[in-house]
């Protein structure tokens, strides 16, 4: 026991003398390294504020409808996940902006990464507008919103960072009118899958007990400028509609787009009744496509 004991204390003793053999021979670089640590930290926290001050700037001008000013935080190069150019994606939003005068704009950062020279942006966005169509002679009001998740790439050039790419991971929008505003509903697709799959969407909605409901689900392609599918109305059994799509292979990312009315009957007389249309709803969820790898060759690794 008294072995084990002076050889701890021998262990220790030496330890604590070539600590201070190393300290006499360093004086300043454990000071150097601990002044090396502060500065880097406070370069990350101005690079990491600096990133974000892009992306909640853009929100800025989005509420402001500053096309000027929000076309300066990307790049001349910039493309995003749907393959739009700069171009492309300026004119989406000054159209937005036409067919949806009160639209809003709300971001929420969840996260920041960076290197050197580059930056991503994991962000939560939220929009929401009214409209006004008119039907006959009566003005029919309706809301729209939409929710995403996406990645903002960017990089520094020179001393500031700017926008280079933009990912959107989901996406779901709702345009509601009349009954439909207070009424839950989803569609329901795969966030992400492989060029030429087959996949389904399920249309739920949930009304009242003796509600009539048609629905219709069709699919169109994410390019510029848009193009319309159309399907015809179905009864809406249960509540739910599904249907059956074989994603494209034109290497695109596509919109499941739901179509919703809902009904009211009343007597009009012995021999008749009245069908009324009380409310209207449109809901588009993004399908990410993947397109074929058509390089991969796992014979050849034999």
């Amino acid at each position: 026991m008294y072995n084990v004991v002076m050889k701890k204390i021998f262990v220790f003793i030496i330890s604590a003398l070539l600590l201070t053999a190393f300290t006499a021979q360093n004086p300043c670089s454990a000071k150097s390294l601990f002044g090396n640590k502060i500065a880097q930290s406070k370069y990350n926290k101005s690079e990491i504020e600096n990133i974000k001050k892009v992306i909640l700037q853009q929100e800025v001008y989005a509420n402001a409808h500053n096309l000027e000013d929000i076309q300066k935080l990307y790049s001349d190069d910039f493309v995003n996940s749907d393959g739009f150019n700069k171009e492309a994606y300026v004119k989406l939003i000054e159209e937005t902006w036409k067919t949806y005068p009160d639209i809003t704009y709300k971001t929420n950062i969840r996260n920041i990464e960076f290197t050197d020279n580059y930056g991503t942006v994991f962000a939560d966005e939220t929009a929401s507008a009214t409209t006004k169509e008119e039907i006959g002679e009566f003005d029919v009001f309706g809301e729209i919103y939409s929710a995403t998740k996406c990645v903002y790439h960017l990089e520094k050039r020179n001393t500031s960072w700017i926008i280079t790419s933009e990912r959107v991971i989901e996406e779901k929008t709702s345009l509601k009118y009349g009954e439909a505003r207070f009424l839950d509903m989803s569609l329901d697709v795969p966030k992400q899958i492989g060029s030429n799959k087959q996949y389904t969407a399920t249309l739920k909605v949930d009304v009242p007990e003796g509600t009539n409901i048609v629905g219709s689900i069709s699919r169109e392609k994410i390019v510029y400028p848009q193009t319309k599918s159309e399907d015809a109305f179905r009864n809406m059994y249960d509540n739910v509609l599904e249907r059956i799509f074989t994603s494209n292979t034109d290497n695109v990312n596509e919109y499941a787009v739901a179509s919703v009315g809902i009904a009211h009957t009343s007597g009009y007389n012995e021999n008749n009744i009245r069908v009324y249309l009380s409310g209207m709803a449109f809901i588009m969820s993004r399908v990410n496509v993947v397109p074929e790898n058509k390089f991969i060759n796992l014979r050849g690794q034999e």
